[in-house]
């Protein structure tokens, strides 16, 4: 749940990769994506590497870079999310946090369930087809 100054708590579990700092901007379907500060660095390096000449690539780091933010941790494990960043994810009160392979997922609840509820299937289609190759 966000607070009154637009902090939200990390649960415990996640807490650990982002003992050393953490970077936050917009994500894609209106999720906020959090990185432990080194994946952040990852990414960077990747995002640095590519040709500035191709618009659509300057157009994408432009909006990528400009939300982003790097913070800590308070001592209670919480962060602030910055008002861009709430209203950009629709966040106002209720949020739902979410592990994804290198990174922690904020989304609005309301938006949370209208995605999950259209995922679902989709979910279940693509799990049956990556059972057929193995993995």
């Amino acid at each position: 749940m966000l607070d009154d100054k637009g902090r939200i708590v990390i649960p415990t579990k996640f807490r650990p990769p982002l003992r050393d700092g953490f970077c936050i901007t917009r994500g894609f379907d209106n999720a906020l994506f959090l990185f432990p500060i080194e994946e952040w660095k990852i990414i960077d390096e990747k995002l640095r590497a590519l040709p500035l000449i191709n618009s659509n690539i300057l157009k994408f780091m432009r909006f990528w870079y400009s939300g982003a933010v790097q913070d800590d941790l308070d001592p209670q494990g919480r962060i602030l999310i910055p008002k861009s960043l709430r209203e950009y994810a629709k966040v106002e009160r209720e949020v739902v946090i979410i592990g994804v392979s290198n990174r922690i997922e904020i989304w609005s609840a309301e938006l949370w369930d209208s995605y999950f509820g259209s995922a679902r299937e989709f979910y279940q289609t693509m799990g049956e087809a990556i059972n057929a190759i193995g993995i």
